[in-house]
């Protein structure tokens, strides 16, 4: 018999002789000094023998120290003799696996069983160490060449001596595995085997579990999970398998998936789950603050928690009371995967209907009060928490696991998630509300009113059905899980079923339409449902289904606000939602998709991508009818804001190719009235989309430019006014070419009938002047000479005014001041020559001004074509004649003289314009003369546009002409610059329209450097608290964008708008939250130091409290960093007068816990960056706080001193004069004392109680930095 194997801690210790007469390595070789040919010969030797002889001839002394030669030397091996040496072993363990099962049925001596079970065993152990060394010694050399010096060197090397380790890996292992899973007991005499053996697989199973590159690979993992399991679960190797397990985790985080498949593989194969119990309570015992600390671990055992428990719900779900605790620890990660792993657990662990009655009862209870938990998170500190917690209920609903009766409260908090002041919250919650909705119980149309009307029906039928009782709300009937008990205790599940078939009857409709129509059809009857509890649970179904419509129908301001946020995610998640619900038809979402479209113009990408998507999705459908439907009813619908983006969309979709011409074909049908019952609102509407999309395709219009014309300015125009505007703009849109072809065929025609649009009167008031301008301006974009048709139009209207022909006539009464011409002006006829006149000039202008670019592009083009025809004469160098001839244009100045030549006859142009003295008068010239008179009228001259804007009682006035001084500062800066206060004044109106107008014109003035921001600013400043948040959005709106100019003008407005908001008549609230946003504005230090000094100055000279107190919260907005806080200590003496104000003195207690917390941060940062930090800052802050401390009671104590002395001095002053006996002296005297006493009395109590305060005071200090002391002591000290 020979020796026992007994399993060493490394392979070099088998060379070591022990005295209990174990098996070890007598007589070893080195195999690396043998030659190439005698190493081949000795590794076939020891492959013949292993094979050829019995499978324990391992445990012979001779083959056994060949053997353990081969393996200590097996770096040096061949690949051939690699693959040899470890072919024979494997298949020696592999056929010896099988025959441990026929030991059990040999019926020989006892003496041979016991010594053929000795071989066995013996055998056994030698191979799998053997074939463990192998594995180790080739990962360690695999470990050593992945170097990638390594790898460029010796790359051809190892391709030619290469073997394919990795199936032999695979192989090796999952042999290992299956030597543990069979019957060791008949080896080892016991369940357990060889604690040795135990521990030497273990140890280097889990050594190999650090090797990521081994977990790649599904066999090798596979069998590494297979080894941990057999291991920990069927030797009950459980404590040091946890105690491995848990180091992992914590230390690997790729190992978190393969150790979870290793759990829950054990689990289902020995039907054991003690190692995941173990664990998962392990896991429960640790405090939660060594979580805080070991931040990576936590994140690592977070997602172990999570993966078993969706790999073992059932199992985790009777442990899950250990996890519990730990919502109340501090690292928001383990919350995060408790949260998780509840969501795994109410989703997997309740689903079966097995077991006792008693234990469903309890089950349930589990699961109500997982759900609660997962309610209450939604409220979590953590931002990360809340939105981990709105993930885990939109899985939740998309598998199906929220009841009816939960629904509405989960939707409730989501809607009441869209205001969470985090982003990310945010997101999730809109996330889950799209799948509320995409996974609803209640239908495919969540109308409110087809709700309440079939609600109301079956209400009806339930009271018809149950009498007895009145007609009360059953929604609260419907359980939290969806089920309920019988009498005997029995669990049944409440479906409604009926309300189910009738949705499932149409894939297009809602069952509650189906009944709404069947209602009334039948007048007033409703469909039988069936018997009373399925009618309860149809109407409770109703009542939900309202109620969880509403809650959606209910966010859409909030929806609005969203999509005006800074944040891209809010914006396209809040577009999803939308989509969502106007797929379902929520009330109000279609309103809202509306106010979506000017994000177009969003610089952001995203933004603009996901409207896009959006548009293409809801608009553009497959039928081109159906398209052109939906975009002329945007046409119609929008107004002058949407339009534009709606002109942008339609332009880049046309050029993507998304608009087809079938969609431009179905337009020119509605504009034409070639569809039935095409109203003329809808043929203007799709002449307006045919013009978006001609401003990408203008061939679109020269196809019908006949219909254009005899629809736009015909009949129809006389029905809907309107119509012949968008043709004016459509004449505007035309292709050069098909203006050339309008010109000669029908040009006489369409002047004629745009001289009669601009000069009669056929049109409506209200519309005649949009009209009139698009008219002009399309005058002056296809008239070769629109100059000559504009002043006949011009002299036309000026002598409709007067109901005269015109000419010098005219004139000459206009300039004798003639009675009777100046006192029949009707205003309406004025107001419109006035408008066509302005009109007239402004084009007149731009026309002007187009002309002269056209003149210099048409220049500089020939005078490139010169230049590149002279370098291809002279073969790219200049001849000597042509840089002679520019020198001389040069010196003549030939070039400066053709750019003065063209201003001059600009300005002769524009004079032209305007001209009235000339002999040939010309366009407005004309009415030079009446215009004259008209500006010296004194009754006019009241009117004038700053009067008119304050004092005009229609908001719409004040609205138009806010909007004209601004069109007028952009053109006449100077001009306007000494009214800039008046302009600012817009924004006190009392209209909501004038403000909102008003910060929209001052925005783009000072965002486009047209006016500069003047001490003014304050008035805007105060717009971020306006009543309408309209207002309140485009103000921060216009703040955001003033921080992105230069070094953010911002820093150097602050000062002066905080000196005069603190003398305005602002709320505390409104104040503070102004400031606080500018404030957040600053990002820079440098600027945050700045300001502490400025912020201080600011407090010599003030005498009022009001404004202490609003300087010292400024103070405590700012973020302070250290040469900030130096600043701050420097600039003591300036603000030390306030100190005796405790409003004040709390400003400066956030100041100082800022102070720490930057501390607290500088010490994290010092700690990873292992520098060291300057100890003289802490103490600095220290004194700094004991001197507030110290002047705030001093000046507490002076002033209550004063106070007394006031008081004393005014009795002392009412008793002197009056007459007293001796009596009343003494008496007097004895009131003195006594007063005496009583004052004493009372300044010793308050010293006594101010005495108190500061100490209570400094205890509340030292609380609130007990938290940060301990780092910043160890840090420092």
């Amino acid at each position: 018999m020979a020796p026992h194997f007994v399993f060493p801690q490394s392979l070099r210790e088998l060379e070591e002789d022990h005295e209990d007469n174990r098996l070890y390595a007598q007589n070893s070789i080195d195999v690396a000094s043998l030659r190439s040919s005698e190493l081949e010969e000795f590794v076939k030797g020891v492959s013949f023998d292993l094979s050829d002889k019995e499978l324990f001839c391992i445990e012979d002394q001779d083959i056994f120290d060949r053997v353990y030669s081969l393996i200590r030397g097996y770096a040096s091996l061949p690949s051939s003799c690699k693959l040899n040496l470890v072919e024979s072993l494997r298949s020696n363990l592999s056929v010896l696996l099988p025959n441990v099962d026929s030991l059990t049925r040999t019926q020989d001596d006892d003496t041979l069983v016991h010594d053929r079970v000795a071989s066995h065993r013996n055998a056994f152990k030698i191979y799998t160490f053997f074939l463990i060394n192998v594995v180790l010694a080739e990962e360690s050399n695999a470990g050593s060449s992945n170097n990638p010096k390594v790898i460029a060197t010796t790359r051809k090397k190892l391709i030619k001596n290469s073997w394919n380790w990795e199936p032999q890996r695979g192989r090796i292992l999952n042999l290992i595995a299956n030597s543990l899973e069979i019957n060791l007991v008949l080896l080892f005499g016991s369940t357990d085997p060889d604690e040795n053996y135990l521990s030497f697989i273990a140890k280097h199973t889990f050594s190999m579990f650090e090797n990521p590159i081994l977990l790649k690979d599904s066999d090798t993992k596979d069998a590494l999970c297979r080894i941990i399991g057999s291991c920990a679960t069927k030797y009950h190797y459980l404590a040091q398998s946890c105690a491995s397990i848990m180091h992992l985790i914590h230390k690997y985080d790729f190992v978190v998936i393969p150790m979870a498949e290793a759990v829950a593989g054990a689990k289902k194969k020995y039907a054991d789950g003690s190692l995941a119990s173990a664990l998962v309570r392990e896991i429960g015992r640790t405090n939660p603050k060594d979580y805080v600390k070991d931040t990576a671990g936590a994140e690592n055992i977070g997602r172990f928690l999570v993966e078993i428990a969706d790999r073992l719900p059932k199992l985790i779900s009777t442990n899950i009371g250990v996890l519990v605790p730990h919502f109340g620890g501090e690292s928001y990660k383990i919350r995060n995967a408790l949260v998780g792993v509840l969501g795994k657990l109410v989703a997997k662990a309740f689903k079966d209907d097995e077991g006792e009655v008693s234990s469903k009862s309890v089950r349930l209870r589990t699961k109500q009060a997982m759900l609660e938990i997962l309610l209450e998170r939604c409220r979590d500190v953590s931002a990360y928490t809340r939105s981990r917690v709105l993930q885990v209920w939109a899985e939740l609903c998309e598998e199906h696991s929220v009841s009816i009766g939960l629904w509405n409260e989960v939707a409730e908090v989501a809607a009441g998630r869209l205001e969470d002041k985090s982003a990310i919250v945010r997101k999730s919650a809109l996330n889950l509300l799209i799948m509320m909705l995409q996974h609803n119980p209640f239908g495919p149309q969540l109308r409110i009113a087809s709700f309440e009307a079939t609600l109301e029906q079956y209400k009806k039928k339930l009271n018809e059905l149950e009498p007895d009782v009145p007609a009360e709300s059953v929604v609260d009937d419907l359980p939290s899980d969806n089920d309920t008990c019988n009498e005997n205790g029995e669990v049944h599940k409440i479906d409604a079923q009926v309300l189910a078939e009738e949705q499932q009857e149409s894939s297009t409709d809602s069952c509650l339409t189906q009944m709404e129509e069947e209602i009334i059809q039948k007048d007033n009857s409703v469909p039988d449902v069936g018997n009373l509890e399925q009618t309860r649970a149809l109407v409770a179904s109703l009542e939900a289904g309202l109620r969880f419509s509403k809650c959606v129908s209910a966010t859409m301001p909030t929806l609005v606000q969203l999509m005006a946020s800074s944040s891209a995610s809010d914006v396209e998640n809040t577009i999803l939602l939308l989509m969502r619900c106007k797929q379902f038809q929520i009330d109000g979402s279609e309103a809202c998709l509306r106010k979506m479209l000017p994000l177009v113009f969003s610089q952001d990408k995203s933004i603009y991508e996901a409207v896009e998507n959006a548009f293409v999705t809801i608009y553009i459908r497959k039928n081109p009818v159906e398209t052109a439907k939906n975009l002329l009813s945007l046409a119609i619908d929008s107004n002058i804001g949407d339009l534009a983006a709606l002109e942008f969309i339609v332009a880049a979709l046309v050029s993507k190719g998304d608009i087809s011409t079938g969609m431009i074909s179905a337009l020119w049908d509605f504009f034409c009235f070639s569809v039935s019952g095409t109203t003329a609102e809808q043929s203007r509407g799709a002449l307006s989309v045919l013009c978006m999309a001609a401003k990408s395709s203008p061939v679109i219009l020269g196809s019908h430019l006949q219909d254009i014309i005899d629809i736009g300015f015909g009949r129809w125009a006389k029905v809907d006014p309107l119509l012949a505007r968008a043709a004016c703009f459509a004449l505007q849109r035309l292709s050069d070419d098909d203006k050339k072809k309008l010109l000669s065929v029908n040009g006489s025609r369409v002047f004629g009938m745009l001289e009669s649009l601009i000069a009669g009167s056929w049109l409506p008031e209200n519309i005649w002047y949009a009209a009139a301008d698009k008219a002009i301006a399309a005058i002056y974009t296809i008239h070769p000479t629109p100059e000559t048709l504009a002043a006949d139009i011009v002299k036309k209207s000026l002598s409709s005014v007067f109901d005269c022909s015109g000419g010098d006539e005219l004139h000459n009464d206009i300039d004798s001041g003639s009675a009777s011409i100046l006192t029949t002006v009707q205003v309406a006829k004025l107001s419109r020559y006035l408008f066509i006149a302005s009109h007239v000039a402004m084009n007149q202008l731009l026309y002007v001004e187009s002309c002269a670019r056209k003149i210099q592009k048409q220049r500089a083009a020939k005078e490139k074509a010169d230049i590149d025809r002279h370098n291809l004469q002279s073969n790219g160098t200049t001849p000597a004649d042509t840089l002679k001839d520019n020198n001389i244009n040069a010196e003549l100045g030939l070039a400066a003289s053709a750019d003065a030549m063209l201003d001059t006859l600009t300005d002769k142009a524009e004079k032209e314009i305007i001209s009235g003295n000339s002999s040939e008068k010309n366009l407005i010239g004309h009415c030079a003369p009446f215009l004259s008179k008209l500006c010296r009228n004194f009754s006019l001259m009241q009117k004038l546009l700053f009067t008119v804007v304050e004092n005009a009682s229609s908001e719409t006035v004040r609205s138009n002409c806010t909007i004209a001084l601004g069109d007028l500062a952009v053109r006449f800066p100077n001009l306007l610059e000494p009214w800039t206060e008046n302009m600012y004044a817009r924004l006190q109106d009392a209209s909501v329209s004038v403000r909102k107008n008003a910060v929209l014109v001052l925005s783009h003035l000072i965002l486009n450097d047209m006016m500069k921001v003047k001490g003014y600013i304050n008035e805007m400043a105060i717009q971020l608290e306006d009543e309408e948040e309209r207002i309140s959005s485009l103000a921060k709106l216009f703040f955001h964008e003033l921080s992105k100019k230069g070094s953010n003008p911002i820093y150097n407005l602050l000062p002066d708008i905080l000196g005069k908001l603190s003398i305005r008549n602002l709320k505390r609230e409104s104040f503070c939250n102004i400031m606080q946003f500018l404030i957040a504005s600053i990002k820079k230090d440098k600027q945050m130091e700045a300001l502490v000094e400025k912020l201080c100055n600011r407090f010599n000279g003030v005498t009022d409290i009001t404004q202490w107190e609003y300087i010292s919260y400024c103070l405590s907005q700012l973020a302070f960093t250290e040469k900030g806080m130096k600043k701050l200590m420097e600039s003591f003496k300036t603000y030390e007068h306030a100190l005796s104000e405790e409003s004040v003195m709390d400003h400066f207690k956030n100041i100082i816990n800022k102070a720490l917390i930057y501390l607290i941060f500088m010490y994290h940062l010092i700690q990873n960056s292992k520098k060291f930090a300057k100890p003289e800052l802490k103490s600095c802050i220290e004194e700094f706080e004991d001197k507030l401390n110290k002047f705030h009671v001093e000046k507490k104590e002076q002033e209550v001193t004063a106070r007394n002395a006031q008081i004393h001095q005014q009795r002392f002053g009412s008793t002197e004069g009056l007459p007293v006996s001796g009596n009343n002296g003494e008496d007097s005297a004895e009131s003195d004392t006594e007063g005496a006493t009583k004052s004493k009395a009372k300044k010793s109590s308050m010293k006594d109680q101010k005495g108190n305060v500061s100490a209570s005071t400094k205890r509340s200090i030292r609380s609130k930095r007990s938290k940060f002391e301990s780092p910043i002591d160890n840090g420092y000290n």
